[in-house]
């Protein structure tokens, strides 16, 4: 596979052709991922959770974020490297540049970071900075304890008009990728049509430009034992972790996942 970039990206979000991002977290999956087509490597601080055995993603440090997204580069053979900002990791403007800095620096191609229209300010800076964003809009694990729990976002005409309107002035702010999670299936595919940047999704429907799912996930390996409604086994019928991972990546790009039980309705 050769380099990937954000105009890689936007020429597949142009021709319609579906975007395939999964979480990794270190150089062998790196390399395996890249071998079976994924276009972009997530380090998520869903870390936390997979590989360090926590019950949020809060425990994580930038520096947690940024030993991974080293040991991804490390293996990586062209796919775009996207890290996440840990839990307050970016409470302060200057706070926020040195956490980028330090992804950056440890090989990351973007960032990505949890809120809403409140982060434009950040995003343009950012980018002026040479910092290209990820903004992750729905269900935000890092506010998890203000959600009341992990719940689907978006639902009802009102909260739906919000996320729609944060998503474009999040776009015009600068921001060169969005996120959507466990947004309702039709408000994702609306946003996807209203902004011209990628929109990637997780328990969004089948509407966004890519998907996106935890590798332990979609292996089927779960320390709880509990499924997420948007996620599909994709190690099942298969002899190799590198043919399931092939297969998510034909499920994406055919358009056969997700199927309709795994969607949200508002």
């Amino acid at each position: 596979m050769s380099g990937v970039t954000l105009t890689t990206l936007f020429d597949l979000k142009q021709r319609g052709e579906k975007i395939t991002m999964l979480t990794c977290y270190d150089a062998t999956f790196a390399a395996t991922a890249c071998a079976a087509g994924v276009e972009i490597l997530l380090i998520g601080d869903s870390l936390g959770m997979v590989l360090q055995g926590h019950d949020s993603t809060l425990p994580v440090s930038i520096d947690d974020m940024a030993y991974h997204t080293a040991a991804v580069k490390r293996g990586n053979k062209g796919a775009l490297i996207l890290s996440d900002l840990s839990f307050m990791s970016n409470a302060t403007l200057e706070q926020t540049y040195q956490s980028c800095a330090k992804l950056m620096q440890a090989g990351a191609h973007m960032v990505k970071i949890e809120g809403g229209v409140w982060l434009a300010e950040t995003v343009s800076l950012l980018a002026q900075r040479g910092i290209p964003t990820c903004v992750h809009l729905g269900l935000t694990p890092q506010s998890v304890n203000v959600f009341g729990g992990y719940k689907v976002q978006g639902r009802g005409e009102q909260q739906a008009q919000k996320m729609l309107d944060d998503a474009i002035a999040l776009e015009q702010a600068g921001a060169a990728l969005l996120l959507l999670e466990c947004v309702p299936s039709e408000l994702a595919a609306r946003i996807s049509q209203a902004v011209r940047i990628p929109v990637i999704g997780i328990g969004a429907g089948p509407n966004t430009d890519g998907q996106v799912l935890v590798l332990h996930d979609m292996l089927g390996l779960s320390i709880s034992g509990r499924t997420p409604k948007f996620v599909r086994n994709f190690m099942q019928g298969q002899d190799s972790i590198g043919e399931a991972i092939s297969l998510y990546c034909r499920s994406v790009k055919d358009q056969s996942f997700p199927a309709a039980e795994h969607e949200f309705r508002a």
